[in-house]
């Protein structure tokens, strides 16, 4: 058996198991998360992630031939043992995990660069949290949702942010909370996304600041107290509904929290960044099943 040293972090209520492997020598399986993630055996958790050097795995090698101070490697693996790409709260409690460990020193203000499985990822520390640069995005076609709970289908608008999201704008609160998002929305496509349900605060643009609400159902995951990416295409979703006159700042409060979202341009097109809080909530150590 093989005696794991974690740390328990979340962000805006995205919970991960998060160890330090460093030349990549625990094998990571599905069942292995699976278990790990187990809110009733296990420790329980939305995923699991794993820091290990880039130099250590093929994903992490062909990152650094693009930004060769991308040290660590986020390895990111979902609650039902299925790899993932990035996720934007995970990224940041990530950091937040690096730098407590002393795997990594950076000023205030510096850029962390971090390798994913989508590229660098460059995250930068704050005074009250983290910013990820989620990069650029896409904008998809108009579908129809269907949600327990909604009588009719809605119209959606999809954005890709290397996943895709359909965003449902609703027309108050009491349509939000009436949703039943145990069970999955569907699409009139066979296409398969994580589902975003929106409504404005009462005043939506305040010294700037657009502010909507969320709850998402995340693809393969079930409902959730927070998204990152779907907090961020939330927000790109209404700006786009709102025109040229919507601001490039959002507010986003999921159950979890509260979220920032920022638009702005690059020179490859725009990208779009996240900012939130993460904190580690304890330490331990558990058995890891047999591979």
């Amino acid at each position: 058996m093989t005696t794991l040293q974690f740390a328990k972090g979340q962000g805006t209520g995205n919970d991960f198991v998060l160890f330090t492997d460093p030349d990549g020598t625990i094998e990571l399986t599905r069942d292995r998360v699976r278990a790990l993630c187990d809110r009733h055996t296990g420790i329980g958790a939305d995923g699991v992630i794993r820091a290990v050097r880039s130099r250590a795995i093929p994903e992490g090698a062909a990152v650094l031939e693009e930004e060769p101070e991308a040290e660590w490697f986020f390895d990111f693996w979902h609650a039902d043992g299925t790899r993932g790409d990035i996720c934007g709260n995970g990224i940041r409690v990530f950091a937040h995990y690096l730098i407590a460990e002393g795997l990594v020193a950076p000023e205030r203000r510096d850029t962390l660069p971090i390798a994913t499985r989508l590229g660098v990822r460059d995250v930068l520390a704050g005074a009250s949290g983290y910013t990820v640069d989620m990069g650029r995005w896409r904008l998809g076609g108009e579908k129809l949702v269907s949600a327990r709970g909604l009588y009719v289908p809605r119209p959606g608008l999809a954005i890709d942010l290397g996943g895709m999201h359909v965003v449902t704008a609703l027309a108050h609160a009491g349509e939000l909370e009436a949703l039943d998002l145990n069970h999955e929305p569907t699409l009139n496509t066979d296409d398969t996304a994580s589902f975003e349900f929106v409504v404005p605060d009462d005043t939506l643009v305040k010294n700037g600041v657009a502010r909507i609400s969320m709850r998402v159902h995340e693809e393969g995951r079930g409902e959730n107290r927070s998204s990152a990416a779907g907090a961020a295409a939330a927000a790109l979703a209404f700006r786009h509904w709102g025109g040229d006159d919507m601001p490039h700042h959002w507010s986003v409060e999921v159950p979890g929290g509260r979220l920032a979202v920022r638009m702005f341009p690059t020179q490859e097109g725009e990208h779009v960044s996240l900012s939130g809080p993460a904190e580690l909530v304890y330490t331990g150590e558990i058995e890891l099943p047999e591979a």
